[in-house]
C-alpha cells in the first residue's frame, strides 16, 4: 500500500475517535473533536497532493479517497443531530440530503466497476461539496468550543452558530448540485431496462 492510500486509511481509523469526541460530553470535547477533524482533514489534502505529484494515483486510492471523505463528514452529520436543532438548525435535514446522494454516488459507481470495470473519481463539484462540508464542520465545532470554553454574550454565540449552519447549507446545496450533475455526466452505467 503506497503512502497516500496509508494516510486515507488512516483519516478512516480516525472517524470513531473524533465521534467519540463529539458526542461524549467532557470538558474540552469540541476542542478535541475540532482538532481531530482537522487533522483527519488534513490527510484529505496530502493522499490526494501525493498520489498526483508522484504518480501514485491506483483505483484503491480513487474508490477509498472519497469513502474516507464521506465516512469522516457523515460522522460529523450525525453529531450534529445528536447536539440537537437548537446548536445546528437543519442538521437532520442536511444529513438526509448529504446521505441520499452519497448513497446514489456509490450505486452508480458500483455499477461502472460491475459494467465494465471503471472506477470514476470524484470530479470538482464532488470535492467542492467535500471542502464546503470540512469547513461547515470546522466552523461549527470551533463555534461550539468558544461557547464551551469562555463566557460570551448568547446574541454573539447565536450568531455564531447561525453562521457556521448557514455554510451547512451551502454545502448541502452544493450536495444536490454535485450529485445531480455526477447522475448526469454517468446515466450510462444506470441500467433502465432491468
Amino acid at each position: 500500500m503506497n503512502l497516500p492510500n496509508k494516510l486515507t486509511v488512516l483519516r478512516m481509523i480516525m472517524v470513531p475517535f473524533f465521534l467519540i469526541c463529539m458526542t461524549l460530553g467532557f470538558h474540552g470535547h469540541y476542542l478535541a473533536a475540532l482538532i481531530l477533524f482537522c487533522l483527519a482533514s488534513i490527510t484529505d489534502y496530502f493522499d490526494g497532493k501525493l498520489a498526483r505529484s508522484r504518480g501514485l494515483i491506483t483505483n484503491f486510492g480513487k474508490f477509498l479517497d472519497p469513502l474516507a471523505d464521506k465516512m469522516l463528514t457523515t460522522s460529523a452529520l450525525l453529531g450534529f443531530i445528536l447536539m440537537g436543532n437548537d446548536h445546528v438548525p437543519g442538521a437532520l435535514w442536511v444529513a438526509f440530503i448529504t446521505l441520499f446522494r452519497e448513497f446514489l454516488v456509490a450505486g452508480i459507481r458500483l455499477s461502472a466497476v460491475a459494467d465494465g470495470g471503471k472506477v470514476i473519481a470524484a470530479n470538482m463539484w464532488g470535492k467542492a461539496k467535500t471542502v464546503s462540508q470540512m469547513v461547515a464542520i470546522i466552523l461549527i465545532l470551533l463555534f461550539q468550543f468558544i461557547g464551551e470554553a469562555f463566557t460570551i454574550d448568547d446574541g454573539l454565540f447565536r450568531i455564531l452558530e447561525l453562521s457556521g449552519t448557514c455554510i451547512l447549507w451551502i454545502s448541502a446545496v452544493l450536495t444536490v448540485i454535485s450529485g445531480t450533475i455526477y447522475v448526469a455526466e454517468n446515466a450510462k452505467y444506470i441500467d433502465y431496462k432491468n
